[in-house]
């Protein structure tokens, strides 16, 4: 009898504990195709990984194993499962299971082929490191941000209406600790991205930690020796590119390399209407100057320069400043949109240096995230951003309209402005006024959103005397800087040279980032 206790009692502690087989982290979607998709999950224990999926809720006839690893150097496994032979633009249902251990019923939805005619949604967000003082916002975020905000303005689950959600970097506060992972992340997101793929990239906080790389499964298209460091995915008619602009992997030549020559290859490929690219650093902030890096303005040359030669219009996504701020290159169809805070602490406005930068009109020291709809229409795709804002500590928003911006990838040029008023007597040297007519456009909606106003003392303006940018809002520390400016007329705000003939042009930009022509060129002389 003794002998039989100790044989039962030997079982039981020599296992971990198979009645309490549970798993951890909820499944999450990943890498997904038209025809194929991951799903990802955690258990405290077990080998056995199995989804059991099909089309029909009650019904999951197809069952599909994967493989599990570990995470920690214990007994816990994360579960990688790969389905395959999917229908592209298709609801599924799916559930997971590791021994005992069985998920309840979740589903998704595959990506259309290139070329569809369907509207589709992304959600931009980053920065949701834990927050002590806040320690659950993220999960604020998700909860009372995106999935109200879906419900309220689609038909149907979120996975019809949400096609993947990206994330440019700082998902925990350390990514080496372990625990972060768990308690941080995935607990706050688990009714999000069990129902919709999500796709970061590295920031700071990661510190390029296994667990970034072993928590995802990212596509492997880029560099062979840096897999999952940068990547891109296809979504319908629009290139999603993921880059690393960390420390140790920015100045590593072959990713700007492989962007450049990625870049090439879209610009040639006719299914490709626009690419958005994400990563962690800024190029400029306005509202936290410390954290500029080089590198990322680099990749915004190169995005720039594709657009400008492929005529596609283009964005970078990018976080590492807790705050929202969205701007427009002077010369491209180019965006630049810093798609923080969903849950780090706020970047407040006058806390660090900061400055106020030509390219961008809004800057908000606010948690929230941006919501971007592709339209693929056939006869002039177009992409609208909308960011919603969740307010901060001093004003609570919920789920409000803050900002929003529509481009085309057609150009509908706005007609040549005139300029006026410009006598053909001489000027005086001090703060002359320049003049040109209202705004007008064939485009539907269009408005004046910017003016270019060149004086140089060359008719080729190859150096110009004065160069003004102005846009039609420049939300900068809580007040819009360019409030009752109707963009018609500037003052030079120098002295100019006596005795000299100097040219004169401006050009009008809308809404929707259409440059028009170069006005005329006038000339005027100063003063003796």
């Amino acid at each position: 009898m003794k002998k039989k206790i100790f044989i039962i009692f030997s079982i039981l502690f020599s296992a971990p504990f198979l009645w309490a087989q549970k798993i951890e982290i909820k499944p999450y979607l990943q890498d997904a195709e038209p025809t194929s998709i991951k799903v990802m999950w955690q258990t405290n224990f077990g080998e056995e990984s199995i989804v059991y999926w099909g089309t029909k809720k009650n019904k999951l006839k197809n069952k599909v194993s994967g493989t599990s690893f570990d995470i920690n150097f214990t007994e816990k496994r994360v579960h990688e499962v790969a389905i395959t032979g999917l229908t592209r633009f298709t609801t599924y249902f799916y559930k997971v299971q590791t021994g005992k251990a069985v998920s309840e019923v979740y589903q998704f939805k595959t990506p259309p082929f290139a070329g569809g005619s369907k509207k589709i949604n992304l959600v931009a967000m980053s920065d949701m490191q834990n927050d002590w003082q806040h320690p659950t916002k993220f999960q604020e975020v998700v909860e009372e941000g995106v999935l109200p905000y879906f419900k309220k303005n689609f038909e149907g689950d979120i996975s019809e209406n949400l096609a993947m959600v990206v994330i440019p970097g700082d998902l925990v506060v350390t990514g080496s600790t372990f625990n972060q992972w768990e308690e941080h992340f995935f607990k706050q997101s688990e009714k999000l991205f069990s129902q919709v793929p999500v796709y970061p990239v590295p920031g700071n906080h990661e510190r390029n930690s296994d667990y970034f790389f072993k928590y995802f499964s990212l596509p492997k298209n880029g560099s062979p020796e840096y897999a999952e460091h940068w990547w891109f995915k296809d979504y319908a008619n629009t290139r999603i590119i993921g880059l690393d602009s960390n420390e140790g992997y920015r100045n590593i030549k072959q990713q700007l390399a492989w962007l450049k020559d990625l870049l090439e290859k879209t610009a040639k490929n006719d299914s490709i209407d626009f690419v958005f690219a994400q990563l962690h650093h800024p190029h400029k902030s306005e509202l936290w100057i410390p954290g500029e890096e080089d590198f990322s303005g680099k990749v915004v040359e190169l995005l720039e320069n594709f657009t400008k030669e492929s005529n596609k219009p283009s964005l970078h996504f990018f976080g590492h400043t807790h705050g929202y701020s969205r701007g427009q290159s002077k010369e491209h169809k180019h965006l630049w949109v810093n798609v923080a805070s969903a849950g780090g602490a706020i970047d407040n406005w006058g806390e660090f240096e900061g400055r106020d930068y030509d390219e961008f009109t809004v800057t908000q020291d606010e948690y929230g995230f941006v919501v971007a709809t592709i339209d693929p229409d056939k006869e002039n795709p177009s992409f609208t951003l909308k960011r919603i804002s969740r307010g901060n500590n001093i004003q609570f928003r919920d789920n409000e309209l803050r900002d929003s911006i529509t481009v085309f990838k057609k150009t509908i040029q706005p007609n040549t402005p005139v300029l006026v008023d410009l006598s053909k007597e001489e000027q005086s040297i001090y703060k002359l006024v320049l003049k040109a007519n209202s705004f007008i456009s064939d485009k539907k909606d269009a408005f004046h959103a910017g003016t270019n106003w060149q004086v140089a003392t060359t008719e080729d303006f190859s150096k110009p005397t004065f160069d003004s940018w102005k846009q039609h809002e420049n939300w900068y520390y809580k007040e819009n800087r360019q409030k009752d400016d109707d963009l018609t007329d500037v003052i030079l705000d120098r002295k100019l040279t006596k005795n000299t003939v100097y040219y004169v042009r401006v050009r009008y930009r809308d809404q929707f980032l259409n440059w028009s022509d170069w006005s005329t060129i006038e000339t005027f002389k100063t003063i003796k």
